[in-house]
């Protein structure tokens, strides 16, 4: 049986690139990364978000502070399991660690 997270992972396999589109667009529109005390000056300036879809901040983010992962519209509407998503990845890519070593991504 597929988690939430499956299910929205499934069913955007099947999306014209214009959805996927409008799909970023409402995602981004709740995203709350600006807010979270880990998320810093340089990822505002790139304009960094959903770090939970798009994985880890690209150059800007390497210092954990706190984590508002789990309080996140995103995070309940996905079924997301996993957190600090712009230091360890996306969710697909810590599920997929967690798979490979059976240990989630330190």
């Amino acid at each position: 049986m597929m988690d939430k997270f499956e299910e929205a992972m499934l069913s955007m396999f099947g999306m014209t690139p214009a959805e996927w589109e409008e799909a970023a667009r409402k995602f981004a529109a709740k995203c709350t990364c600006p807010s979270c005390p880990t998320y810093n000056r340089c990822a505002k300036k790139e304009q960094e978000l959903l770090f939970c879809a798009t994985g880890k901040s690209f150059m800007c983010i390497s210092e954990k502070k706190d984590c508002i992962c789990p309080v996140c519209p995103i995070t309940s509407e996905l079924g997301l399991k996993h957190r600090f998503f712009c230091t360890k990845g996306s969710e697909k890519a810590q599920r997929y660690e967690h798979a490979l070593w059976g240990t989630k991504i330190i």
